[in-house]
């Protein structure tokens, strides 16, 4: 199978905000695992059939989400039929307008949200990370609501995570060129890989 990065288009909000996210994370996936990929990534409806070719879905935004009824249930089904969507917030701001409703979606179309353990397999599924999810420029500068987010949130299916919630703003922090990586002394979209692998092995 051929990896390719998905990126989810949803009626509300600036679905569209990452231009450069998807080619960024995708490098890194290549690189360090020689897993396949399309170097380009994929835009998909989420109220489309399309969805459910793509075994990982991103979405974000800074704007207020509100999902239609087709697209609450496609993500319903995409997560019980073993999809892997992550939800990111765009404004790192849990008292912003994205978080807000997005949050109110996912409780509506899913049920209550669960904190990830910094043991879960996420964190050790490809590099490791024994403090649990890595921190953004954007937390550790103040960006945002100034608050350093200590963990993402899941819903699981059959124990197995199937929507991963972040407030840590991983969209800015990896909407970036691939090139312009070799000027860092981490890449910083490394993170992405595990959400990948975790994704396609899980």
């Amino acid at each position: 199978m051929i990896f390719t990065f998905a990126t989810a288009k949803y009626e509300s909000g600036d679905w569209d905000s990452i231009p450069n996210l998807p080619a960024a994370v995708t490098d890194a996936l290549v690189r360090y695992t020689g897993i396949p990929a399309t170097p380009a990534g994929v835009v998909v409806e989420l109220g489309g059939r399309e969805v459910f070719d793509y075994p990982f879905l991103w979405l974000t935004g800074h704007l207020p989400v509100r999902f239609t009824d087709r697209e609450r249930e496609n993500l319903r089904r995409y997560v019980d039929r073993g999809g892997f969507l992550v939800i990111d917030d765009h404004n790192h701001d849990i008292e912003g307008v994205f978080h807000q409703t997005a949050t109110e979606e996912i409780l509506r179309t899913f049920g209550p949200l669960e904190k990830v353990p910094n043991g879960d397999e996420l964190y050790r599924c490809f590099f490791s990370y024994e403090n649990g999810p890595p921190n953004t420029s954007h937390e550790l500068n103040g960006w945002g609501d100034q608050l350093v987010h200590e963990e993402l949130w899941a819903i699981r299916r059959n124990g197995r995570i199937g929507l991963l919630y972040s407030n840590k703003d991983y969209s800015s922090e990896w909407d970036m060129r691939p090139d312009s990586k070799r000027f860092l002394a981490v890449d910083p979209t490394l993170f992405g890989v595990n959400m990948i692998v975790y994704a396609l092995t899980r």
